[in-house]
């Protein structure tokens, strides 16, 4: 079946498989900064932001998304530099392999869309479906919240 979507602003239309993921299918289609750590929806690893929302792109069908629009990290710098957010996370040291970080930085986006002075506990809740298995989380958290205060920042002096 042949689905249509918006991926990092652009119009997408492929041909996809019944069956086939939307983790499988944007892989297909070049999106390598999503990444497949569980295959399951336990590692958070996969998420993209459909529609505005944090969703585990393992356990959608590619098919769920026909008219949707799909961020991924791939379509948060921009030919200024970084997303504030990704400069937050390198500042506080909160990325080593790098293999979760697409699924934090999607998921703590849609935290600080919904909540852009969120505490350390909200943070902690919000991240609660990443795993990472190497820089463990207090400098995570540390890079959210030091995200949110720029993002804050940007806003208040736009």
């Amino acid at each position: 079946m042949i689905i249509r979507f918006q991926l990092d602003g652009s119009s997408m239309e492929t041909d996809v498989e019944p069956g086939t993921t939307l983790l499988e299918a944007l892989r297909g289609l070049g999106a390598t900064s999503v990444k497949d750590g569980c295959s399951h929806g336990d590692c958070g690893t996969c998420a993209v932001l459909l529609d505005g929302r944090a969703v585990a792109a393992c356990l959608l069908f590619a098919a769920q998304v026909d008219g949707s629009s799909i961020e991924t990290v791939a379509g948060l710098a921009d030919e200024e530099g970084l997303h504030p957010l990704q400069s937050a996370l390198l500042d506080a040291g909160a990325v080593q392999c790098g293999f979760c970080t697409p699924g934090i930085l999607l998921t703590a986006l849609e935290l600080l869309k919904n909540n852009p002075d969120p505490d350390e506990v909200e943070v902690r809740q919000a991240l609660a479906g990443n795993l990472c298995r190497c820089t463990g989380y207090v400098k995570i958290i540390e890079g959210v919240l030091l995200g949110a205060d720029r993002l804050a920042g940007a806003e208040g002096g736009s």
